[in-house]
């Protein structure tokens, strides 16, 4: 099951208004949120490889409404379902906002503007970074891939991205 948001975030009602709704949505993604990177090999743009930008907050299927608050508030993003088969007794949901437009026009300004107040920040920071390299095409070449990894390796304490360790990486990697 997936749902979307809608585009309307503006008028009078504007939940991006009201300060103690600001500050649930601040320290519910403290809590509960998630800013990461993946470099993923892709076939279908030049360097094989796409950088993959995601903001996402997860909870167990008795807070969905949580996430849909979120998912209003920010209109944009999805809702995923995770069907659970293992012991646990409840499903999986997920607020994912994968769209760059998205992440760059409503999460990151956001955020900047209502600073996280746990460690969480320096990996929004390193986040929103990654978004502004993004923005000035930097993922497009290879220079541009490696200062990307670098940040990557420092969002929630990542190790190395595994894209840089294939011998794949290293043969076409041209010498700095």
């Amino acid at each position: 099951m997936m749902s979307q948001a809608s585009d309307n975030v503006s008028g009078a009602d504007n939940q991006q208004e009201r300060p103690e709704t600001i500050g649930w949505v601040v320290g519910f993604v403290d809590g509960e949120g998630c800013f990461s990177i993946a470099i993923q090999r892709c076939r279908m743009v030049k360097l094989g490889w796409q950088v993959f930008p995601e903001f996402v907050v997860t909870q167990g299927a008795k807070s969905l409404a949580a996430l849909e608050t979120l998912q209003q508030f920010f209109g944009c993003g999805r809702i995923h379902i995770n069907r659970r088969y293992d012991n646990h007794k409840e499903n999986l949901c997920r607020y994912c906002v994968r769209a760059v437009a998205d992440l760059r026009n409503r999460i990151v300004p956001f955020f900047r503007g209502h600073p996280l107040k746990t460690a969480k920040q320096q990996d929004f920071l390193l986040f929103a970074h990654v978004l502004d390299l993004m923005r000035d095409q930097k993922h497009l070449s290879w220079s541009g891939l490696l200062e990307i990894a670098a940040v990557v390796e420092k969002i929630n304490r990542q190790k190395y991205p595994i894209f840089l360790e294939s011998s794949e990486t290293t043969r076409q990697t041209p010498p700095v």
